[in-house]
């Protein structure tokens, strides 16, 4: 049976809820990340990196969550999660992909981990990693609203719901608590209520407890 080893609200949660639409037999491992679980010997066995989320099946280990969401959305063709291969469908499916963890979640990371930037103890210029990093997630959310806007399509990519979506979804809320998060975009925000509207969506927040605000 696949595992996937999470944490509520991480980085796990795109894959879980894409799990949740395939509808195939999965089990949830809980990762203590209050007690360092993610840096324990263990765990760096499966991910030397010491992040999460980690997927497990068999014999098989993969991590980053875009590429265990693109695995999931290849190994299970049937809940139709990608686009057809070499399609320009399935090429701007990878470029949105790409697009959420290479350049929105990483600068997600510069605001939440801004310390990491700079010397120890030196908040001041953690502080204004962080400011700088929103106002650049601002302009991020700003394309996203305008992809959403570019088409009649319920979901980003347009009429078809993707493995994108999810992965939007987990971003966006990351950005809950900004001074102008997501959801308060023309287009983001109904789309984050469609999103949020989609039974697997429910039920991968309900098992993972996640508070409110959802989005």
């Amino acid at each position: 049976m696949i595992q996937l080893y999470y944490h509520p609200g991480n980085a796990s949660l795109a894959p879980h809820m894409l799990l949740e639409e395939i509808g195939a037999p999965f089990e949830l491992v809980f990762v203590d990340r209050a007690n360092a679980a993610h840096k324990s010997p263990a765990y760096l066995k499966l991910n030397p990196n010491g992040q999460i989320p980690v997927l497990v099946d068999g014999d098989f280990v993969l991590y980053e969550s875009a590429a265990i969401c693109l695995h999931l959305a290849d190994q299970f063709p049937r809940a139709r999660l990608v686009p057809p291969l070499q399609s320009a469908e399935r090429a701007h499916c990878y470029q949105w992909l790409f697009w959420c963890t290479n350049t929105l979640q990483a600068m997600l990371m510069h605001y939440f981990y801004g310390e990491r930037l700079v010397d120890e103890g030196n908040a001041e210029a953690a502080a204004q990693v962080k400011k700088h990093a929103e106002a650049r997630i601002s302009a991020m959310l700003e394309l996203l609203d305008r992809q959403l806007a570019s088409h009649r399509g319920d979901w980003l990519l347009g009429p078809d719901f993707s493995a994108v979506d999810p992965y939007v979804l987990m971003l966006c809320r990351w950005t809950r608590n900004f001074s102008r998060p997501a959801r308060d975009l023309p287009h983001t925000g109904p789309y984050l209520q469609r999103m949020l509207a989609r039974p697997a969506v429910q039920r991968a927040f309900a098992t993972e407890r996640l508070s409110t605000p959802l989005v």
